[in-house]
C-alpha cells in the first residue's frame, strides 16, 4: 500500500486564485446575512438549517464542502463536530449563529457569526465580545509575523482579559480551491509558521462565563 502524499502546509491546487477565495468568501458572507435576516423567534433549529439551504441553492453555490449548521441557545456551546442537543425552538430572548462551507467558482467559503433576539444584554454582550475577540486577533495576525500556535495563545489571553471563555478545542484551519482536505494540513492553531493570506479561516468561539451559551465567529484571513 502506498503512503500518503505529503503536502506543505499551504499547498494549492492547479486552479487556486486568491481573488476566487475571496469571492467565495464574500458570497458566502451574503449567505449567512440573508438567512440570519430570516431567522425569527418560534423558528426550530432544522426550520433555520432548511432555510439556509434554500438560500444557497438561490445564490448558486457550488456544493456544500461542510455541514450547515444554525445552533440555538445552549446549543452555541457545542463543537461543529458534535450534535445539537433536540431541535430547541429560538425564543423571544435568545442567541444563535449560523456556521457554512460553500464552494462557490471552485473555491471554498467559510463563514460564521453570532446573533441574538430580544434584548438580553447578556446576549448582545456575549454576541459583540466574539467579534471583538475575533478583530483583535486578526489585527494581531496582521501587525506580527506570529505563527498560527501564536495567535491562538494570544487569543486565550484576549478572552480571559475581556472576561470570557476560549474554546480552545475550535482553533481554525485550511481552506482552498476546492477540496482542501486532501493537503491535511491541520488546525491554524497548531501551525509553527505564521499564516498565510487567503488559505486560513481564523475560528473564535467563546462560552459565557456563568450562563449556558456562547458565542461563534469566523472568518478568512487575508
Amino acid at each position: 500500500m502506498s503512503s500518503p502524499a505529503v503536502y506543505p502546509k499551504e499547498a494549492v491546487g492547479a486552479a487556486y486564485a486568491s481573488e476566487l477565495m475571496q469571492f467565495a468568501q464574500a458570497q458566502t458572507w451574503q449567505a449567512v446575512a440573508a438567512i440570519a435576516a430570516q431567522v425569527r423567534p418560534g423558528m426550530r433549529e432544522s426550520e433555520a438549517a432548511a432555510l439556509g439551504k434554500a438560500v444557497l441553492a438561490e445564490l448558486g453555490m457550488d456544493r456544500i464542502w461542510h455541514p450547515l449548521l444554525v445552533r440555538f441557545g445552549a446549543n452555541t456551546l457545542k463543537k461543529f463536530n458534535q450534535r445539537s442537543e433536540g431541535d430547541p425552538v429560538l425564543g423571544e430572548e435568545d442567541i444563535f449563529f449560523i456556521d457554512m462551507g460553500v464552494v462557490f467558482k471552485g473555491h471554498e467559503g467559510d463563514a460564521g457569526a453570532t446573533y441574538t433576539v430580544g434584548d438580553d444584554p447578556d446576549m448582545l454582550a456575549c454576541a459583540a465580545a466574539v467579534k471583538t475577540l475575533y478583530d483583535q486577533v486578526e489585527a494581531h495576525w496582521r501587525a506580527s509575523q506570529c505563527s498560527g500556535v501564536e495567535l491562538y495563545d494570544f487569543a486565550e489571553q484576549q478572552a480571559k482579559a475581556m472576561g470570557w471563555v476560549l474554546n480552545l478545542d475550535i482553533k481554525g484551519h485550511r481552506v482552498s480551491d476546492f477540496p482542501h482536505a486532501i493537503y491535511r494540513a491541520g488546525d491554524l492553531g497548531e501551525l509553527a509558521a505564521r499564516p498565510g493570506s487567503s488559505l486560513w479561516i481564523l475560528e473564535i468561539q467563546i462560552a459565557h462565563p456563568t450562563k449556558p451559551y456562547g458565542a461563534f465567529y469566523e472568518d478568512l484571513l487575508v
